[in-house]
């Protein structure tokens, strides 16, 4: 084969990998921006309303704020949380659902796409279902 040949190709798979990336990087500071809308407007609040009620009726859980994500965790076992944040080491940005939790000696770790992904897309309901699947084994002791 020609080196001409090659080096054409080459550059050719360079262009194409710049471009991606690129793109890549476009789509996440464009879901950065959209999740943080949905933080503020959408999961901060509905986590709020959520550790309240479960606070009235005995389950003591608190809620917090780290930068870029929410965690609604359990005051008995720093263990025991569930955190949405956004995922965007992919192609495609989503916002991820990761719960831990501790059975005795035992945790269990979960990551778990939270409604269609888009952080614009997501809304309150699709928000809620999740939380409150998740939330079942924290409240059936």
């Amino acid at each position: 084969m020609e080196i001409a040949d090659v080096r054409k190709r080459l550059h050719e798979t360079m262009a194409r990998a710049k471009k991606a990336a690129a793109d890549r990087r476009a789509r996440a500071d464009a879901a950065g921006r959209e999740f943080d809308v949905f933080l503020t407007t959408i999961a901060v609040p509905l986590v709020r309303q959520i550790a309240g009620a479960l606070r009235a009726d005995g389950y003591s859980f608190t809620v917090s704020t780290p930068s870029g994500s929410v965690r609604l965790a359990s005051e008995k076992n720093a263990e025991d949380f569930i955190e949405l944040f956004l995922d965007s080491s992919g192609d495609t940005p989503r916002v991820i659902g990761h719960v831990s939790r501790s059975r005795g000696r035992r945790g269990i770790d979960a990551e778990h796409v939270v409604g269609p992904g888009d952080p614009a897309a997501i809304g309150e309901e699709a928000l809620l279902d999740f939380l409150l699947r998740e939330l079942e084994p924290f409240v059936e002791r």
